[in-house]
């Protein structure tokens, strides 16, 4: 088997299973009972929450745990407005996000608030003259992927922070889903980050909304209590436990896995760009670790199967998104129908061997090839 759909979940890590599994087993106390084994396992989450909060560079008190990303998303859009709407209705976001922002962003149109969305440059990334000429005193919300799920696109999130600083009533949320365990990043001008552990080598289940103190939300669950006001809900101790094992893993040899993604990534672009009517969408902004390429003639769902039956396992667009055929994300980037329409996702990890890109390439042109006499 070659698994080359990374981005959409990983495999979870054997120490990270080993260490929910010692804490479920260990730890049965509700870490919101009073008695010992209920202290012992508030304890482990006070923990395991410091340890997540030192390794991004935040406060243990601005953790807010959730079912993954989606959920953080929601929360963080909708927390936002719904508390803030006496400020204003303006949001601004991109033509590069994950379905769980358009999703909350829809829903807040109902009610009346107003979406605009950024022009970005030809390489998918930010206009900021554009931002700044988009913003008004009645901006409340901009949110702006840190890495685009399907190209790889490295939005400039700092840059983009440290520019709204000037703007006092807005805030700026980052999904930062794709950016975590594959490279660093500085939340310092992030009002709110989402993300999630399957990512990374984690369990499903389990994610984060790092959301900065001086900031208030309206929570999308209301009752019961947990380790926040801002989610309520038994805290799932095994859970939290295991994604701070996932992230220190994740980060004890980032930069060295990045270089040795890159040279994957390299290798596949050399072999992929040789093939006639392959076009290359990601570019040098974005991260190594995902490659979105457009197969001209041949539909992405069949190229897709063709390669299962070799047990090669890539994606079409992103595994959230809906069933529509055309990449929102392709299409904004390329300006082109027939990429748009024609795009898969290949993406890496630092499991990813030289053999298996070299036996993935061989098997991809055979299917090409098929497909097209077809």
């Amino acid at each position: 088997m070659i698994y080359l759909d990374y981005s959409a979940t990983t495999p979870v890590n054997d120490e990270v299973l080993d260490t929910f599994t010692k804490v479920v087993k260990q730890y049965p106390g509700n870490p919101n009972s009073l008695h010992k084994l209920g202290v012992e396992a508030k304890e482990l989450i006070d923990a395991s929450t410091k340890q997540i909060a030192d390794i991004l560079g935040v406060r243990s008190s601005e953790i807010i745990y959730t079912s993954g990303s989606s959920e953080s998303n929601n929360t963080a859009i909708k927390g936002i407005c719904l508390k803030y709407q006496n400020r204003g209705k303006h949001i601004i976001t991109t033509n590069f996000e994950h379905s769980s922002i358009y999703g909350p962003l829809s829903y807040l149109e109902t009610l009346g608030f107003e979406v605009d969305i950024v022009k970005t440059n030809e390489f998918g990334l930010v206009d900021l003259d554009d931002l700044k000429r988009l913003l008004r005193d009645d901006t409340i919300l901009v949110s702006i992927t840190a890495v685009n799920s399907e190209i790889g696109i490295m939005e400039p999130i700092e840059e983009i922070g440290k520019m709204l600083k000037n703007y006092p009533k807005c805030f700026f949320h980052s999904d930062i889903t794709q950016i975590m365990g594959k490279k660093k990043i500085n939340l310092e001008n992030v009002d709110l980050a989402s993300f999630s552990a399957h990512k990374f080598f984690g369990i499903k289940g389990i994610g984060c909304l790092i959301k900065k103190e001086n900031i208030s939300l309206i929570p999308l669950i209301h009752g019961g209590k947990s380790t926040t006001v801002y989610r309520s809900g038994t805290p799932m101790l095994p859970l939290i436990a295991s994604l701070a094992k996932a992230l220190r893993l994740s980060y004890a040899n980032v930069e060295e896995d990045y270089q040795y993604v890159l040279s994957l990534n390299n290798k596949l672009k050399q072999d992929l760009m040789l093939i006639p009517d392959v076009y290359i969408n990601s570019n040098e902004y974005s991260i190594p670790h995902i490659l979105n390429v457009s197969v001209l003639g041949v539909k992405p769902e069949s190229l897709l199967h063709a390669l299962e039956e070799k047990e090669i396992y890539i994606s079409t667009q992103t595994a959230c998104s809906s069933n529509n055929t055309k990449s929102r994300a392709v299409y904004s980037l390329t300006n082109s129908e027939e990429r748009a329409t024609s795009s898969i996702r290949i993406s890496l990890s630092h499991l990813t061997t030289m053999d298996e890109i070299e036996t993935f390439i061989k098997e991809f042109k055979n299917c090409v090839d098929k497909l097209r006499l077809r």
